[in-house]
Parts: structure tokens; C-alpha cells; sequence
């Protein structure tokens, strides 16, 4: 059943998927989590060995690395998928989406429990990190290229590096509130030229009065 949520993932989130013949033969996401279900029951049976050696495979054929010992829930869809890696203790929630060069990692060399858990309808963007034992809540947006290392709240939007809470959704009215706003660079170099600008001319004033008395 999971493999058939899958494919109905793929179809609804991918808009270049137009048949589930062209995703089943297509799609690296796809079969990244098929190469992992193997992997994964090879795993929990004790045949670890046995279990990496077909993660590696999948690997080599998808650029998606998924560890055995991950826990992958249903109707998880990667886009496009190139050089995303999940950690061994990683648990992806159901209905979450992963964009290509997304990493769920680990902060060191600490045992037990120390990649993050994604809870349902997660969303993140490429090239997101989301590293240690931390838990991204329901609903959740991560940003492209973010670096998360705190707890993100249920249906919240988080960006940057480190990555911060920018926005809240409702999951009732579907309505956005934002709770921070994006630093605009531009902006800010405009703000300082103009305040540079005010330090030269307040000197130049004052070397104008200087002049004065000898003229």
C-alpha cells in the first residue's frame, strides 16, 4: 500500500509526472524508497550488512542516500532527490516532501537517537540541513538553503542560518501570519549609504565654518 501512496505523491506534487508508468520508470524518489523498504526490513531482520550493501546500491543508481535503520513514513515524495541524505535515526513523517541536496544529519559522533524527526506534511526546501535530535512539527515549512538546529513549532515557516521562525499558518483557516520579518539587504545598504552620506556633509559643513573667519 505504501508504494501505491507513493506513486499518488509523485502525481499530485510533481506536475512533470503525467502517468504512474512514467513514475514508476522515472522517478529517482521513487525508487530511492523502494531500495530503501528493501534495505530497511533486510535491517530490522539483524542482516545489516546485508542491508547497507543495498542502501549503496541505491545510492549509486538514485544520489539519494537513505540509511537502513531510517524510518520513512507513507507517501513521502523527493523531488528530484540528488544528494539527499537521511540519517540512520532519522523518522520522516507521512505525506513530507524533500527537495534535491536536503540533508536530515547529526551534529557529531553521539549515540542513540541524534538525526531529526519530521513530523506529517513536512516540506524542505533544497539544500536545507536539518541536523541533531531535533523535531520539525506537523505542517512545517523549512527554507531552501536554511540550517535548522532547534525544535521547529507545528505550521511554521523557518529560514536561515541558523534558521529562524518567520511565519505561523493556521491549519483551519489556512491563513499566514508573519512573526518576524526578513532581514532586506538591500535595504539595509541603502539605510547605510544614506547614514554615511549624513556623517560627510555634516563635515563638510563644519569645514565650510571653519573657512569662514579667514576668508
Amino acid at each position: 500500500m505504501s508504494f501505491r501512496e507513493e506513486i499518488r505523491a509523485v502525481r499530485e506534487r510533481d506536475p512533470a509526472a503525467r502517468t504512474d508508468l512514467e513514475v514508476i520508470l522515472t522517478s529517482p524518489g521513487l525508487h530511492a524508497l523502494a531500495w530503501h523498504r528493501t534495505s530497511s526490513w533486510l535491517w530490522r531482520r539483524r542482516l545489516k550488512l546485508i542491508g547497507r550493501l543495498v542502501s549503496n546500491f541505491g545510492r549509486f543508481f538514485t544520489g539519494i542516500e537513505i540509511h537502513p535503520g531510517a524510518t520513512i513514513g507513507r507517501g513521502v515524495f523527493i523531488d528530484h532527490g540528488m544528494g539527499v541524505v537521511i540519517g540512520e535515526t532519522a523518522i520522516v513523517g507521512d505525506d513530507c516532501t524533500l527537495y534535491q541536496g536536503v540533508t536530515l544529519g547529526g551534529t557529531g559522533k553521539e549515540r542513540g537517537k541524534r538525526h531529526p524527526t519530521l513530523g506529517t506534511d513536512v516540506v524542505v526546501g533544497v539544500g536545507a540541513a536539518v541536523l541533531g535530535d531535533i523535531t520539525v512539527g506537523d505542517g512545517s515549512r523549512i527554507g531552501a538553503g536554511s540550517v535548522v538546529l532547534r525544535d521547529v513549532p507545528p505550521h511554521t515557516t523557518a529560514v536561515g542560518v541558523p534558521a529562524r521562525a518567520v511565519a505561523w499558518r493556521d491549519p483551519a483557516s489556512g491563513e499566514t501570519r508573519r512573526v518576524l520579518r526578513l532581514p532586506d539587504p538591500n535595504q539595509d545598504a541603502i539605510m547605510a549609504l544614506a547614514q554615511r552620506i549624513e556623517e560627510l556633509e555634516a563635515k563638510v559643513r563644519d569645514l565650510d565654518r571653519e573657512r569662514v573667519p579667514g576668508c
